[in-house]
């Protein structure tokens, strides 16, 4: 096997167990692959050939002169991506010390290597530093320079540092240019690197991280599906420039054989996972996906609370009330000849009147979904009695089931845009939004209206906006 990364398949075959020599022990039951293990190299010869090795030596030292010019061009060129931006002549001095002190002990190779270690500790390296100008008042504002711009722009859409085109730019002065920064924005989305915003970005705003670690009787294959399935749609919606809209009410979704017979999708085989159009409208958006429902739970059964709070805190951006001290948890039956659903239960903690009004906002969103069990599979009934999905939101709108709620957040729209917008604008900037913000979150929504509230609007939006190019010195020491 060749180094790089390899997509490995592993599976324990049946067999009759009279075929199976006799020095293998047959155990009944149920067996499965837990781990797998690749060594190697095992014979190593050289320093061998990697994309990596490739990025680093630039340049080769084939007699001792050559060294240390080879050794400035790789160390000079390296800073300036690990600096993002110029390196100057002393930083320089110091990574070439490091690489002499290396080579005195060993090779080029040893120098450049003892050099690298000593730009990954760096604070220009390890820190993003964004110089402020001199002179200013505690509350004064003022624009960021380009190079800060293009590390808050590639760091906001790559989760990396900026690459050598955006780095030219920022150098040269042009990304203050409003449609050079256009332009740099929507090649940016375009390139491969952009599914940073699916890990992060969407992996932070709809929990998806917490899938993996979210209590329930769901084995690793499908907590795994159901995590692939939602980052696939968020990605589908950036590479193809859909409204964010569709997050709520896209027709398709994507599953592999083991999350389409969860859902009781027919006629879906393998491990891969492909696009299908959803005839089930329940299904629709994020409402219907495993992942939210999972992480919206508790360990034995659903929970309509956590699920509305849910929606109201991510969807809406709506704080949830804070609940007052003491309340009492959901009283479970009295006898397990009479098992209560988990709507009796609530109704009878809503019989506190200190419960009660916070209830009433959250509980008929979640009630709603009450047909997806908390590991989303469809069910009509909750300990023998049928399911009621039937609520009233707090402003009268009759709720009964998925397809409804999903209807009333698209009757309200604009605040799911808005909430979207802030949680992006908060990613970018790297800072909680606050009142002095919001002239610029709604113009953003306002701009993507007009433009079918494409993905891209919503980016180039927060890049463009005033929090993400400028700054405020709020103490005599700097800082935001």
């Amino acid at each position: 096997m060749k180094a790089g990364t390899q997509t490995l398949g592993f599976a324990l075959v049946e067999k009759d167990p009279q075929e199976i020599n006799h020095t293998w022990k047959v155990i009944p039951g149920t067996v499965s692959v837990t781990n797998v293990a690749v060594a190697g190299p095992l014979s190593v010869t050289g320093s061998g050939d990697t994309p990596s090795r490739r990025r680093i030596f630039v340049c080769n030292a084939r007699a001792s002169a050559d060294e240390v010019p080879c050794a400035k061009q790789i160390l000079s060129t390296l800073a300036r991506r690990a600096f993002r931006g110029p390196v100057t002549d002393s930083e320089l001095e110091t990574l070439l010390g490091f690489y002499q002190r290396g080579r005195n002990s060993g090779s080029f190779e040893s120098g450049i290597q003892l050099a690298i270690q000593r730009l990954l500790v760096s604070p220009r390296f390890v820190f993003r530093f964004e110089e402020e100008p001199d002179g200013l008042a505690a509350g004064a504002t003022y624009r960021i320079g380009a190079l800060e711009l293009a590390s808050r722009l590639s760091f906001f859409l790559w989760s990396s540092i900026p690459d050598d085109e955006l780095l030219g730019l920022a150098t040269s002065g042009m990304l203050g240019d409003a449609k050079v920064l256009e332009q740099q924005t929507v090649r940016m989305l375009k390139d491969p690197r952009a599914s940073a915003l699916v890990k992060n970005f969407a992996g932070q705003w709809l929990y998806l991280r917490e899938v993996k670690s979210a209590p329930g009787p769901v084995n690793g294959d499908l907590r795994q599906a159901f995590q692939r399935e939602t980052e696939m749609l968020f990605e589908s919606i950036l590479r193809e420039d859909r409204s964010v809209l569709d997050l709520l009410n896209a027709d398709y979704t994507f599953v592999n054989e083991r999350l389409a017979r969860h859902y009781g999708i027919p006629n879906i085989y393998g491990s891969h996972f492909r696009r299908v159009l959803l005839k089930d409208p329940a299904r629709r958006g994020l409402l219907g996906q495993g992942s939210l429902l999972l992480v919206t739970s508790v360990a034995d059964r659903t929970s309509p609370v956590a699920r509305g709070k849910w929606i109201l805190e991510n969807l809406l951006g709506t704080a949830a009330p804070v609940p007052p001290p003491n309340v009492p948890a959901l009283e479970e039956s009295a006898s397990k000849s009479e098992p209560r659903t988990v709507r009796q239960q609530m109704e009878i903690h809503r019989k506190n009147a200190v419960c009660a009004s916070c209830h009433k906002i959250m509980d008929p969103m979640g009630l709603s979904l009450e047909n997806f069990d908390l590991v989303g599979r469809w069910r009509a009934s909750d300990q023998g009695a049928p399911i009621d999905a039937s609520g009233e939101l707090v402003d009268g709108t009759k709720l009964n089931g998925p397809e409804s709620l999903r209807n009333a957040l698209l009757g309200r729209s604009d605040m799911f845009v808005t909430t979207m917008t802030e949680k992006l604008m908060t990613y970018g900037v790297g800072r909680g939004m606050h009142y002095y913000d919001m002239p610029a979150v709604r113009s953003i929504v306002h701009r993507a209206s007009a433009n079918g509230d494409r993905f891209s609007e919503l980016v180039l939006g927060v890049v463009q906006s005033a929090p993400f190019q400028m700054r405020m010195k709020v103490s005599a020491t700097g800082g935001e």
